[in-house]
């Protein structure tokens, strides 16, 4: 039976049609008018899903319904595991294809085959890494047999939609490209679903950047300098869980036990140097005024102890590991430019990415059920990286398993976030540290291991270019992982500056960097996900649990029966020695990983908590004090964790209960804490100048709240903006500034008198969302440990042309603040009545490809915005920003959901674009409005809900014949 072209029905959208007409335009004088007609016709329409009438699908047992609502969010409706999977791909692949298609080439180091040259350099860092081959190998080797035939269903699925279409017919981003080559889809692979996952664990990778930064920090500052700019977790933001230990004698956790006896001896834990006893915690000088901020890093990894001794090498390692550490540097530095080269797909990786979750037992709810909110804080991006779906069994069976609803992945089979039938499930990055960098002593064809060379394995990897010659690269490996520093042009000559005392034989490959991460070993996640969609009880949750080997995330639960609870999930490495802060000499063999993870029978987990509550939002998990476990020196310092806690207590203290809509409040609390702590001080300081004095006095009312339209929230932004450059970003190497950001400093590693000394000009190097001070909560926490210290070493800045030095904190307040109204007056005007917050904090939604790097125009006809956002850095509204660059928006909340657990369409949710990632569509970023507000839409998910919310339905039905 031939397919039924019956058209969508119409939505339409405010400004859609003159943007269309603008296309038509501008399509029409690119190729002229015969050209452009066809431009106009083939790609801007003939690329959207049929919504409506009926398909054939090969390969379909029976037939499938997929009903959408006014806002084309689909629910897929089938009587077979295989046919709903099948038709999950089928449908991701009719909105997002383009997304799914652009995604699979970045994990495969494939982005060359379809936009060129200029991506040599990408592809080249991620067929080093090798997420592909580890994604095949996952396949081949780990994934249960239910797993592949749904991740097979699934690609045949994305295929059938294929079949038969030119790239015209799928997106319009085709039809741009073929101006520049030739390039046409391959199908999709079960292959391609699974590499999705190593994308993710890449951007949740937890401290990599900051064992880089922390290395390249010794060029400029010393070692207690370096503890002052990381202090230790401060404990009074309560970590995820208050109790539970993990019993020496049964090798289980107790969520219930009191912390007692130690771990990290019996083999399986950390055997020394993790940092989380009270010789790491270094005491109080009268210089800084700090308290506590040693990190524990005693144990003799490259650089120098926590008393500034230079390290010893041990078994055969080098005795001058500290001259190796040296040559690191440059090594580093070059290393940190190339991740920035690597689309993050998930966010900036550093201190602002990470998530908000909590649920709340229905003892203080007012439904007498658990409410659970979720909003995961990635990457603004166009279309959003998440798709809503329900994926309905009409009748569940041995033969049909599914009953679930959420956010999806599109290019990966299930659902990710969301319930079922019987529990609901949300997900926050647990920030484990699961990767380490060893510096290699390389010769030739082989690296040292104790006093044994071992010869390198290697591979060649062929980058076929569109509209290009190939180019092959060799992929070097050591036993801890890919030599990352082969990556980069600049590392060529790194080993003729490492300076050495013992014999390097080449010395022109004298040194490298490995990197070791749990991601490039195949694993279970995919296993994970389905078992999760399928979990009925906390039981079930967990085993599922137990398989969300990477990336590690916090995993919060609530079902029908009242339960709620916690696990924490991952492969999270147990070091021989040393604590992961700082790179590891890789000629030393005590400094390798353990054979075995940390078993998930001694990680963390609760259910049920006297408190009645959880909260997760990227703090400590548990006390690491008492916890026997390293699970990473490198947690989010808890601002809006404690802020979450505390909106919770002041709700159910005397009885009171919380409902959805308070959780959806929640969720948009725009409270800086930051400014609780400065604004004080702010307002003491006496300011002559009549301008800064009126800037000032917006502060003197303000309640801290970050509302789009909030003057006073500009202006503090911008002081604390002016505040941390002076007192930090000005005294970083240039390798962390950001890019274009010129100073007259001393030389780096000088040693000369300082009246001796020619200054020169040196300029930030570092990508705008990466650069550092990026004001995050571990900013707050630094800040905050000093302020009181009114003659601290921090305060002193030097004089500009304009400005004195500073010798205090009041001077370099004083500053900042001038500094500051002078910026806004520049960017909003010089009527301080006419500043906001939100016109200085814009969210721009970009595609992520033509988008971003494409013409002009096309960046026009794809892209939307700006919306004006309140929110903040470490904020519970996480519209995240880096300060050292500016304010745009560089992280949200990539979407929101509150769960009424048992009564399902009670349930609300937002995403933040739309389901379509076609630019034309109605549904490209119908919710952003909603989502800028702080508005949630209805979750329908019984038969009853969904039949009354649907204005599309489209009938899948097996193809007759061969």
């Amino acid at each position: 039976m031939p397919a039924n072209t019956t058209a969508s029905s119409p939505k339409k959208k405010k400004g859609r049609r003159a943007r269309l007409l603008v296309i038509l335009l501008v399509l029409a004088l690119l190729g002229g008018i015969g050209y452009g007609g066809y431009w106009g016709v083939s790609a801007v329409r003939a690329s959207f899903p049929q919504t409506t009438g009926t398909i054939e699908i090969p390969g379909l047992r029976g037939e499938v319904e997929v009903k959408r609502d006014d806002y084309g969010i689909p629910q897929i409706y089938a009587d077979s595991d295989d046919d709903l999977f099948r038709a999950q791909g089928f449908v991701h692949a009719q909105d997002r294809f383009w997304e799914m298609d652009v995604r699979r080439h970045m994990t495969s180091g494939r982005l060359s085959e379809m936009f060129g040259s200029g991506q040599v350099e990408t592809d080249s860092f991620l067929r080093t890494l090798g997420w592909r081959k580890v994604a095949q190998k996952e396949y081949d080797e780990k994934l249960s047999p239910d797993t592949k035939k749904f991740l097979q269903s699934y690609a045949d699925g994305v295929n059938a939609y294929l079949q038969g279409k030119g790239g015209k017919d799928i997106s319009f981003e085709y039809a741009a490209l073929a101006f520049t080559n030739d390039y046409k889809p391959e199908p999709w692979t079960p292959v391609d679903s699974v590499a999705w996952l190593k994308a993710m664990a890449w951007d949740l990778r937890g401290n990599m950047q900051e064992e880089i930064d922390r290395s390249l920090l010794t060029s400029r500052l010393d070692d207690k300098q370096i503890k002052d700019l990381y202090p230790p977790y401060r404990i009074e933001n309560k970590p995820i869980m208050e109790n539970g230990a993990v019993d020496p004698a049964t090798k289980k956790f107790d969520p219930e036990a009191e912390p007692k006896g130690d771990i990290r001896d019996d083999g399986n834990g950390n055997n020394e140097g993790n940092g989380n006893n009270s010789d790491g915690n270094g005491g109080s000088t009268a210089e800084s005024g700090a308290e506590g901020t040693g990190d524990g890093s005693t144990d003799g990894t490259l650089g120098h102890d926590a008393g500034g001794t230079p390290a010893e090498g041990t078994d055969g390692a080098p005795a001058d590991a500290t001259d190796a550490a040296e040559g690191l540097s440059s090594q580093l530095a070059a290393l940190s430019d190339s991740l920035d080269t690597i689309p993050a797909l998930l966010g900036p990786n550093g201190n602002g990415i990470g998530s908000n979750s909590w649920v709340v037992s229905g003892e203080y709810t007012t439904t007498g059920k658990p409410l659970l909110a979720n909003d995961p804080h990635l990457a603004p991006q166009l279309p959003s990286l998440w798709y809503q779906m329900g994926l309905h069994c009409r009748k569940v069976s041995d033969a049909c398993t599914f009953q679930t609803a959420g956010y999806t992945f599109s290019g990966m089979p299930g659902v990710v976030i969301g319930h079922n039938q019987d529990i609901a499930w949300g997900l926050t990055n647990l920030g484990a540290d699961v990767t380490d960098l060893y510096l290699e002593k390389l010769s030739g064809n082989s690296y040292q291991v104790g006093d044994e060379q071992k010869e390198l394995v290697t591979r060649k990897e062929v980058i076929k270019v569109a509209g290009g010659k190939s180019k092959t690269i060799t992929v070097r490996e050591t036993g801890h992982g890919p030599l990352v520093s082969d990556r980069s042009t600049e590392l060529e000559k790194v080993g003729q500056r490492a300076p050495v005392a013992n014999d390097a034989p080449d010395r022109a490959t004298g040194y490298g960097i490995a990197l070791k991460w749990t991601a490039l070993e195949a694993g279970k996640t995919m296993d994970a996900v389905f078992d999760l969609n399928r979990a009925t009880d906390f039981k079930s949750f967990r085993a599922a649990a137990e398989n969300f080997e990477v990336p590690s995330q916090n995993l919060i639960y609530a079902d029908t029966k009242g339960k709620i609870g916690y696990q924490a999930p991952g492969k999270i490495p147990v070091r021989k020695k040393g604590n992961g802060i700082v790179p590891a000499p890789g000629w030393d063999p005590d400094y390798d990983w353990k054979k075995d993870p940390i078993p998930f029978d001694e990680m963390p987990y609760e259910e049920n908590p006297k408190r009645g509550y959880i909260v997760t939002a990227n703090q400590a998990v548990i006390d690491p004090e008492t916890y026997g476990h390293l699970l990473t020196k490198d947690y989010g310092y808890g601002a809006r964790s404690q802020r979450i806690n505390n909106l919770i207590e002041s709700k159910i203290r005397d009885g009171g209960k919380i409902s959805t809509e308070d959780m959806r409040t929640m969720q948009m609390d725009n409270t800086s804490e930051i400014a609780k702590i400065l604004t004080p001080y702010l307002l003491k300081i006496d300011i002559s100048d009549p301008y800064v004095r009126e800037a000032q006095k917006l502060l003197e009312t303000w309640d801290y709240n970050q509302e789009p339209d909030s003057a006073a929230a500009a202006y503090f932004n911008a002081v604390w903006r002016h505040v941390l450059k002076l007192a930090f970003g000005n005294k970083l190497p240039k390798e962390m500034r950001v890019e274009g950001d010129c100073l007259s400093v001393r030389p780096a590693d000088s040693t000369a008198p300082l009246d001796e000394l020619e200054r020169v000009i040196e300029c930030g190097q570092r990508d705008a969302d990466s650069a550092q001070p990026d004001g995050g909560d571990r900013w707050f926490e630094v800040v905050r440990k000093i302020v009181k210290d009114e003659k601290n070493s921090w305060w002193r800045s030097p004089a500009s042309r304009n400005d004195k030095a500073t010798d205090t904190r009041d001077e370099l307040f004083a500053r900042a603040m001038e500094d500051a109204r002078w910026e806004l007056t520049a960017e909003l005007g010089k009527d301080i009545s006419s500043w906001s917050w939100g016109r200085l904090h814009q969210l721009t939604l970009k595609n992520q490809t033509l988008g971003t790097e494409g013409p002009g125009f096309l960046q026009y006809l794809l892209n939307r915005g700006p919306w004006n956002l309140g929110g903040g850095e470490a904020t519970v509204n996480a519209t995240g920003w880096n300060a050292a660059a500016g304010y745009e928006v560089v992280w949200v909340p990539s979407m929101r959901m509150v769960v009424n657990v048992g009564d399902w369409d009670k349930s609300r949710w937002i995403n933040l674009s739309g389901a379509s990632g076609h630019a034309y569509s109605a549904h490209y970023t119908d919710q952003t409005d909603k989502w800028a507000n702080g508005e949630l839409l209805d979750w329908s998910f019984s038969a009853k809900a969904v039949d009354t919310n649907t204005v599309d339905t489209l009938t899948l039905t097996p193809k007759a014949g061969p």
